[in-house]
């Protein structure tokens, strides 16, 4: 029997109610009064600038502006991720990178409406940079990167936490191939990982996808415009972005829509060209990309409106100019 566009339901596997609109089930996101008026906060962890740095800052994404600072790393460890981290709705994850001189494996918080300096939290399963994580409200998911002690091989592997509380992570599945620096988002249901290094390919167009509430390895979900890695990701709960990287400067921003598989299309171009950016974060109609290098490191912050297609707009200034390091909000697509 045809759907009728309106209908209503509820997905047992994700416990959401769906939404049919005219093309596919999408989910009636259910948020907080903050969210539901772009009232979300984006944080982040700010990488090199240019020697690895501890801060934090933070930006409320329905406005522009420069950053504010929010406090500081345990550790000088959350550079070269170049990709979203894990968050719910109150806590926020930073995890793994750069520990000079070796790769880490450290997992740590912060509560994203308030300031402070960031608690442990506990351990990824294995040791890396470039690892690119993604969330819904209650789990977190990590994969890839590269082991600098390790002799800078890749992994393909996928590990998860709770959000809500601390401890070690927990092996989820495998890549499709040992990857990692990729572009990273979510919807309730699925996390995406777009593009990215490996050895000995310099970057892929790989789009890839779990089921975030189950376990098991990644599935083919199509390629991006442009092969490339060091880029930054974010998403509503419907569509997923991906914006600049490398190894060649790029200035792409192309989408997918994440509950269906295929490839991504072109959105726009950011303000400049860059790869490593510092963080790609998002309220359910705002994207947000900071940081990164062109090739010298900038301080530019840029936005779109995810539901829309164009170029990015100036949002503002990071604090001081980085690239390479990590970010979450209380408002993405995974929520």
């Amino acid at each position: 029997m045809p759907v009728s566009f309106g209908a209503l339901r509820f997905n047992t596997d994700s416990n959401k109610l769906e939404l049919y609109d005219g093309n596919q089930w999408t989910e009636i996101v259910a948020s907080s009064p903050d969210s539901q008026t772009g009232g979300a906060r984006g944080v982040f962890a700010r990488g090199t600038d240019p020697t690895v740095s501890n801060v934090i800052d933070y930006i409320t994404i329905s406005t522009s502006g420069n950053s504010i600072d929010f406090g500081d790393t345990i550790t000088n460890s959350f550079s070269n991720a170049n990709a979203n981290s894990m968050s719910s709705t109150t806590r926020g994850i930073f995890s793994n990178g750069f520990t000079s001189p070796v790769s880490g494996n450290v997992k740590e918080y912060v509560t994203i409406s308030s300031t402070g300096n960031s608690i442990d939290f506990g351990d990824s399963t294995v040791k890396t940079e470039g690892y690119s994580a993604c969330s819904s409200s209650t789990r977190g998911i990590g994969s890839g990167g590269f082991d600098r002690g390790g002799g800078f091989a890749y992994t393909n592997a996928i590990d998860y936490v709770t959000i809500a509380t601390t401890g070690n992570a927990v092996d989820f599945g495998d890549l499709i191939a040992a990857n990692g620096f990729s572009s990273s988002f979510s919807s309730s249901t699925r996390g995406i990982w777009a593009g990215g290094y490996s050895n000995p390919s310099p970057a892929n167009n790989t789009i890839q996808y779990v089921t975030i509430s189950s376990t098991g390895n990644a599935t083919d979900f199509g390629d991006l415009t442009v092969s490339r890695g060091g880029g930054a990701g974010c998403s509503s709960s419907i569509r997923g972005i991906n914006v600049g990287g490398g190894p060649s400067l790029s200035n792409v921003i192309d989408y997918i829509t994440i509950a269906t598989n295929g490839n991504a299309q072109d959105f726009g171009d950011l303000t400049i060209a860059r790869r490593s950016l510092s963080v790609g974060v998002s309220s359910p109609t705002r994207g947000v990309f900071a940081g990164g290098g062109t090739p010298t490191i900038t301080n530019t912050i840029d936005y779109v409106t995810i539901a829309a297609l164009g170029n990015a707009t100036d949002f503002g200034d990071i604090l001081s100019a980085c690239n390479g390091g990590q970010g979450f909000s209380n408002g993405h697509g995974g929520l």
